[in-house]
């Protein structure tokens, strides 16, 4: 909370700063505009001010200005509209008349170039110096004086003068306090209901995402499928929360996938630990009974018996060893200890050797080995040794699982169409094949049927999961596959080198 306070707050203090800024250059602009409005207005109106001056014939004798009648017209204008101010000028700008008092003039001479521009009518407003103010130009009205047909100087006529400014300040200062004050009270009014309906829209998307985050926070997994709806809205409307929304529902679909797989896994870990337990249960209990007889009936055994039920005990002391053997393997490919170690290869040939490995076993069974293999097979590339257990795995179940006269072969073909390049395998035998129970998990977890072997033992284990983590090494995948008048059939492709 205290995280979206800031961002609140952070987001209020920007928006009222830009607000007032807003504000305060709009009434700067306003301001502004007023005064010249009202300069040029003054001007415009003003404008015949001093040309009637100027025809005042009393200004003036045969020997110049007459001083008596200039103060005396400067005092009635003056007394008329205090505001303005009234200046006799010299033809180089030179002040030759004023009213001013005692102290107030700061100037000697005007700048003619702007009175230049007033005669030719320019644009107004046009400003022209203050002969009281040495910082501002002020409006004005000006005309040429003549005397006897000649020019004489210039009237030059300040129509906003020092009483004007000093009332005009007054004035101003009263209503600058007002508009402050005023201004300032819209401004917060505004700037409550404008800024909350703003955030209130713009941070919506903002306080749903962190609603879901917080909801994925305390509930955990469950919460995931619930909140898709609104992500994917989020995610819908554009803009960098937008994109934070998708960032978020891929990570939680990610969470979810990862999670699943790790429930996946455990529950694949623990029914392995129960079903090894089960699987060693039997040999164990075999070896120990053989054992615990042997040492009971030491003296009542004939050597043939004796013989008999050491053999027995060791080769259940091998079958504890070979399935340690392959949990230890396993462990091994599980955390990535084992890399395969990849060479050219024909698979062919390698086929041929496996199958000399079992014929004694096929033929004590009165079963038929059969190789189908196409000619012209591509060479693969994978780990020799690897590939030899697995097609070992592959036979060893088949020969269990085949009664007396069945078949199993092994087809090779070249990989066509989307597999790409390499030799296509198939494992197959005429056997009951797979119990329709097992088969989703074939793969992930060890398959105990429940059979019999033919030393007595109980059938299934880890082969074919060994199987699966070998292919995977290298990249392939292994499948049962359903084909008529077959029992199990398994399918996987190597790769060509």
């Amino acid at each position: 909370m205290t995280g979206w306070a800031t961002l609140s707050r952070r987001l209020s203090l920007v928006f009222a700063l830009l607000l007032l800024v807003c504000c305060g250059a709009s009434a700067w602009l306003q301001v502004r505009a007023n005064g010249r409005h009202e300069q040029e207005v003054i001007q415009r109106l003003s404008g015949g001010l001093a040309a009637h001056i100027a025809e005042n014939a009393e200004l003036m004798r045969p020997g110049g200005l007459d001083p008596a009648a200039v103060k005396r017209l400067f005092d009635q204008l003056m007394a008329v509209n205090p505001s303005v101010e009234v200046y006799l000028l010299a033809l180089d700008g030179r002040i030759e008349a004023q009213a001013a008092p005692e102290g107030h003039l700061k100037r000697d001479r005007v700048d003619l170039a702007p009175v230049r521009r007033l005669l030719a009518g320019a644009p107004m407003p046009i400003l022209g110096d203050d002969p009281r103010n040495l910082q501002t130009a002020k409006v004005f009205s000006a005309a040429p004086l003549r005397m006897d047909g000649r020019d004489a100087g210039y009237v030059y006529v300040v129509l906003q003068g020092e009483d004007h400014d000093a009332l005009a300040a007054h004035v101003a200062a009263d209503n600058a306090l007002r508009t402050t004050l005023w201004s300032m009270g819209l401004v917060a009014l505004l700037g409550l209901v404008a800024g909350t309906a703003a955030f209130w829209l713009i941070t919506r998307p903002l306080r749903e995402l962190t609603a879901a985050v917080r909801r994925f926070e305390t509930e955990g997994i469950d919460a995931i499928e619930g909140q898709a709806p609104t992500l994917e809205r989020i995610a819908r409307g554009g803009g960098e929360i937008a994109l934070l929304a998708q960032a978020f529902a891929q990570m939680m679909r990610r969470i979810a996938e990862q999670w699943r797989e790790l429930t996946l896994q455990d529950q694949q870990r623990r029914e392995l630990f129960a079903n090894v337990s089960h699987d060693l249960r039997t040999p164990l209990t075999s070896l120990h009974g053989y054992l615990e007889t042997l040492r009971l009936k030491a003296g009542t055994l004939d050597e043939e018996e004796r013989r008999r039920y050491l053999d027995i005990a060791l080769d259940q002391s091998r079958k504890v060893g070979r399935l340690a053997q392959e949990l230890f393997e396993l462990a091994r490919l599980e955390y990535g200890v084992v890399k395969p170690e990849k060479e050219s290869f024909a698979l062919a040939d390698l086929v041929q050797d496996v199958f000399q490995k079992f014929e004694l076993a096929a033929e004590s069974r009165q079963q038929k080995l059969r190789p189908d293999i196409a000619p012209g097979l591509p060479v693969v590339s994978a780990d020799l040794g690897m590939i030899e257990r697995v097609l070992t795995n592959l036979l060893d179940n088949a020969i269990r699982h085949t009664p007396a006269g069945g078949e199993i072969v092994v087809q090779l073909r070249a990989a066509t169409g989307d597999e790409g390049t390499g030799v296509a395998v198939q494992v197959s035998d005429t056997g009951p094949g797979i119990p329709r129970e097992l088969q989703p998990s074939l793969f992930t977890r060890p398959a105990f049927t429940g059979s019999v072997r033919s030393d007595g033992s109980a059938g299934g284990g880890l082969g074919l999961v060994f199987v699966q983590r070998i292919l995977q090494l290298h990249g392939s995948d292994i499948r049962l596959v359903p084909q008529a008048g077959r029992g199990a059939v398994f399918r996987f492709r190597l790769s060509g080198a």
